[in-house]
């Protein structure tokens, strides 16, 4: 059953979890890469930071999982690759996901599997994509026991964000595409924040009894982070996913102990911030 690998990916006191986004050189994306260069150290850092779970790619995933002991962070595996970020774009967009990727998730020994559901103005082939994968994949999954996670990603359009395509936080379109997630077999959903925080309680409802996990988006200072965070979990968020706002944070250690505090032991914001400035680089 997949909830028996739930287990090992929310923290058994607070039902909630971190997990870690390292999943960004999958997307040919130079610019994702700056803070993650070297991936065995990175993957070293949060390994002894131990958030809930570390999300990695195919290539990446034997790193962490290479560290001995049971307590270390969980593996969520990255399943598809596309090339939407670009500035400008390519010609041809694209989206695939990997071949037999739900067996690599259990010879990986990992928690859960992430595809994206993205929905691009003006592209529905890429949704259309996207949907293709999510299927094939929810059939593999559920012979496996393994969790699909569904990353529904409602797009700008790319004109409008200067190249490539960039996050919409309208509430509407985040709300309709969750709900497709969770009728297409979600067993999590990774969803975006809304624009207007206090609307995230309408997106929890929408997603029924599929845990959501908040994505982070861009850099924002850590009080924002940390307000937001609050605001998520206060409307029945089950967990966050954060990359760029923990691996590009000059102290990455000290960044994952707060969230860690704010998710698992309800901590304030003014005292997880204490613990980013007490923390070394």
């Amino acid at each position: 059953m997949s909830q028996f690998r739930l287990n090992r990916l929310f923290n058994p006191d607070s039902g909630r979890a971190l997990d870690v986004a390292v999943d960004h050189g999958f997307f040919g994306e130079p610019s994702f890469l700056t803070g993650i260069e070297d991936m065995d150290s990175v993957i070293a850092t949060l390994v002894a930071a131990n958030p809930d779970a570390v999300q990695l790619t195919l290539g990446q995933a034997r790193t962490l999982q290479s560290f001995p002991g049971k307590h270390k962070p969980a593996l969520v595996l990255r399943t598809d690759v596309a090339n939407v970020y670009g500035n400008p774009l390519d010609d041809h967009i694209f989206s695939h996901h990997l071949p037999h990727a739900i067996e690599e998730a259990v010879r990986l020994d990992a928690v859960a599997v992430c595809a994206n559901l993205m929905h691009l103005p003006g592209r529905p082939e890429i949704r259309e994509a996207n949907i293709r994968s999510i299927m094939a994949l929810r059939k593999e999954a559920t012979r496996y026991g393994m969790p699909l996670m569904i990353e529904p990603l409602v797009m700008q359009d790319n004109a409008a964000a200067g190249g490539g395509y960039m996050v919409d936080g309208d509430t509407d379109k985040i709300v309709t595409l969750v709900r497709q997630a969770k009728e297409l077999g979600a067993d999590l959903i990774k969803a975006d924040p809304t624009d207007n925080v206090a609307d995230y309680s309408k997106v929890i409802t929408v997603a029924g009894d599929v845990p959501v996990l908040v994505r982070g988006g861009g850099r924002v200072d850590d009080r924002t982070l940390l307000e937001r965070t609050v605001a998520v979990l206060d409307q029945g968020a089950r967990g966050i996913v954060y990359g760029r706002n923990i691996i590009q944070h000059p102290k990455p250690a000290g960044i994952t102990a707060a969230l860690m505090a704010v998710l698992h032991r309800e901590a304030s914001v003014d005292d997880a911030l204490v613990m980013v400035d007490e923390s070394p680089k």
